[in-house]
């Protein structure tokens, strides 16, 4: 009877072990897949644009179209310059247009800075003179990205001659909302991410080229923006948003042109585990700091893209490059 114990145990442990040695052949292939796969997807993509120093690393920043004004383009957090679509294009068929991804982003290298506001508007700044490349500027954002677009007006004043915030995040939105993700077992300050670390995990194990196989429309994305300098960069930036809210609190900007573009069509966060209630009152918060933002400027409007949300530059792009292209026309 203890020899046949014996022999399960035996067997059972065989069993085990191959099993696990199974498992740990097949991470060590993904590892190695997605690192060779990696590599030649960077190499097959170069940047549109130019990789330009901007103090211990390099910033990919794109120049389109030729004149003056020069339009700045301001990402949301977690999109690169490839969000914009055709807007660039659009627009610089009468003016001077600048994408650009942040530190971490898309082709630029690794942040050696914290991602504060204050060091990515300075490191555009940089990288815009360095290419020689003028105002007047007029800097649009989106979401996050309206935030750096506002202090980057107010640090560089007297070369900033309108603004164009695109669904633009307040700055009291985290101090209003917090409470309200805390309360549904959201972390508020990754806004519902995972964590860079198992992001990073995924990503060097092949797992996330795997879910996306057979997406072509993925392949760039994957190889080029899907990377861990990525995610550590996003995560950077919500970490230190609040340091950016500070920087642009009771801001006052004169008489400045301003437009306000916000979305028509409610975010459902039932979606992501809110309910209705909270996110009804997350909605009601975002829209009553659209119309407090109008108070920065005495030139200031309010424009509601009634057939879009969030991402009103995909939704209705037209409308986009219609307001900035006012804002263009009133200042030349």
């Amino acid at each position: 009877m203890e020899l046949q114990t014996t022999k399960r145990m035996n067997l059972w442990k065989k069993i085990l072990l191959g099993i696990c040695s199974f498992l740990i052949f097949l991470v060590a292939a993904g590892v190695v897949y997605e690192a060779v796969s990696s590599y030649i997807g960077v190499k097959q993509s170069p940047p549109p644009g130019k990789l330009v120093n901007v103090g211990d690393f390099d910033l990919h920043i794109h120049k389109q179209g030729s004149g003056s004004p020069t339009i700045i383009l301001e990402t949301a957090s977690g999109s690169t310059a490839n969000v914009w679509n055709d807007i660039p294009k659009e627009l610089a068929k009468f003016t001077t247009v600048v994408t650009y991804d942040r530190g971490g982003y898309g082709w630029s290298e690794k942040a050696t800075t914290e991602r504060t506001g204050e060091n990515i508007v300075k490191e555009l700044y940089t990288a815009l003179k360095k290419e020689n490349i003028e105002g007047p500027y007029i800097v649009a954002g989106h979401s996050l990205g309206g935030m750096y677009t506002r202090l980057f007006a107010q640090t560089y004043s007297d070369e900033v001659e309108g603004i164009v915030l695109i669904d633009a995040r307040h700055e009291d939105y985290s101090k209003e909302t917090n409470p309200i993700l805390l309360a549904a077992g959201f972390d508020p300050v990754l806004s519902g991410y995972p964590a860079k670390h198992i992001l990073t995990l995924l990503k060097q194990t092949g797992v996330i080229r795997l879910l996306n196989m057979g997406n072509p429309e993925m392949e760039e994305s994957i190889n080029i923006e899907l990377r861990p300098k990525f995610f550590e960069a996003r995560e950077a930036e919500l970490r230190d948003m609040a340091v950016t809210e500070d920087a642009i609190r009771n801001q006052s900007l004169g008489d400045i042109p301003l437009r306000i573009l916000t979305h028509g069509q409610p975010e459902d966060l039932t979606l992501v585990g809110l309910t209705q209630e909270q996110s009804q009152i997350m909605e009601d918060v975002w829209q009553q700091q659209q119309e407090q933002t109008l108070q920065i400027s005495s030139n200031s409007q309010l424009i509601v893209a009634k057939n879009s949300g969030h991402y009103i530059i995909h939704d209705e792009p037209q409308l986009v490059i219609d307001v900035i292209k006012d804002v263009v026309d009133q200042i030349k």
